[in-house]
């Protein structure tokens, strides 16, 4: 068989998207056959709230994948952010075990594994240990050592962690389903997969996913992420205001936003109405003389500005403001919202742009926007990682050793082995 099915599930606050692709062995291509994206229910920040809710909502969303995409879905990967989510960066040392000096890919995995020893709570679980650079008898900026000559290797990483409670829930959800989980990763990590390039990464960039209860960050220093984390403010929080200063319900709010930022989309000239044609909108309250500037000046950009002081604050908190020249891509739903490009400049002083997520093939019409950007990603990350790990680990690069306790790994390496005899 030359096409490979994978799957990948992303759990938000506003939403669930399931997305189906085949990786074609013959021209690496990923062509997506199945998408679905439903209202999320029981999740909160990132965070799920009730198991049962976000069951029914990954199931309604899994069987409609799979009616598109004419594929039974038997495995995932799971995208997870929010407030839970930690990081940090670790280094780790081994002697090269060849005589001859020559490294291999086992002494690369030996380091890894040296710097994933770090002490962390039994609440805690790492999801994500991302080499950021090699440094082989003290010279650094290596990226691939592999069949270089040394005694000594040492390894600087980027470690993800998430709170195990909330990746047992979300893994009990997919399991109920009958779906194996392949593997967690952060939505922002996602996200960068899909609208970050290569040059932006290397140059240094900071890609902020801004959902519907929270908004990730990943910036990158010198082609590798080297921080991560993710604020507990998001796109709803802008509806909630327009709903509190205008006021209206929620889902009046929550319409008078998306016609604001589909009206600007739409306008060239970037010019909105003095009034909101209240006959398009279909709202059931009745505005007099309603003003759109009002709503724009006085709401939502004091909103964005409180947002991107935080985007702000943990550039700063990284110590790497000053290398990330590629400055802001912004994604995720509440990339599109009126008045956040000018906002974000203001605020963080980098050049800012909304990224839009790329690089797959086939029914790709619906899912080209901002707010599925963590979805292509995390398609896109089991397209290189597409090896399946056993139950409770997760995805590394070059790695099957990911998410793998000290405590569990003579069991893990025995199932790991067990599934290549017959």
């Amino acid at each position: 068989m030359n096409e490979r099915v994978i799957t990948a599930i992303d759990i938000g606050s506003s939403k669930i998207a399931t997305i189906v692709g085949l990786d074609s062995k013959e021209n690496d291509e990923l062509r997506i056959v199945g998408f679905n994206s439903t209202p999320s229910k029981g999740v909160k920040k990132g965070l799920i709230v009730d198991i049962d809710k976000v069951t029914e909502s990954i199931e309604e969303s899994l069987e409609r994948a799979e009616r598109m995409a004419g594929q039974k879905i038997t495995h995932a990967f799971v995208s997870v952010g929010g407030p839970h989510i930690s990081s940090l960066n670790s280094r780790g040392v081994v002697a090269v075990a060849n005589t001859q000096g020559e490294i291999t890919q086992e002494d690369v995995n030996r380091v890894i594994e040296a710097a994933r020893a770090i002490s962390l709570s039994s609440t805690r679980q790492i999801i994500e240990v991302n080499p950021r650079d090699f440094i082989v008898d003290g010279q650094e900026g290596i990226k691939n050592p592999v069949g270089m000559s040394g005694v000594r290797l040492e390894v600087d990483t980027h470690i993800i962690t998430a709170s195990q409670i909330n990746l047992k829930n979300i893994e009990r959800c997919i399991e109920d389903l009958g779906v194996h989980n392949d593997g967690f990763l952060f939505a922002g990590l996602a996200s960068a997969e899909s609208v970050l390039t290569d040059t932006e990464r290397e140059l240094g960039v900071v890609c902020v996913d801004i959902g519907g209860g929270k908004t990730d960050v990943a910036l990158y220093v010198d082609g590798a992420l080297s921080y991560s984390t993710s604020i507990p403010v998001g796109a709803r929080h802008i509806t909630n205001d327009i709903a509190v200063g205008v006021p209206v319900s929620i889902d009046s709010a929550e319409k008078i936003k998306l016609f604001l930022s589909k009206h600007l989309r739409a306008n060239k000239k970037g010019k909105l109405p003095e009034q909101l044609p209240m006959h398009e909108l279909v709202i059931g309250e009745t505005l007099d003389n309603f003003s759109v500037k009002n709503v724009i000046d006085g709401i939502v950009a004091p909103r964005l500005e409180e947002l991107f002081k935080l985007v702000g604050d943990e550039i700063m908190k990284s110590t790497y403001f000053e290398q990330v020249p590629s400055g802001l891509v912004i994604t995720g739903g509440g990339a599109l919202t009126v008045g956040i490009l000018e906002t974000a400049k203001k605020i963080i002083g980098l050049p800012v742009r909304v990224g839009i997520p790329g690089k797959v093939t086939g029914l790709i019409d619906e899912i080209l926007d901002p707010q599925y950007a963590s979805t292509v990603g995390l398609i896109l990350y089991g397209q290189s990682h597409g090896g399946t790990v056993k139950e409770g680990a997760s995805v590394d690069f070059g790695s099957f050793f990911k998410g793998v306790s000290v405590g569990g790994s003579v069991d893990k390496l025995k199932s790991f082995f067990k599934q290549f005899i017959p």
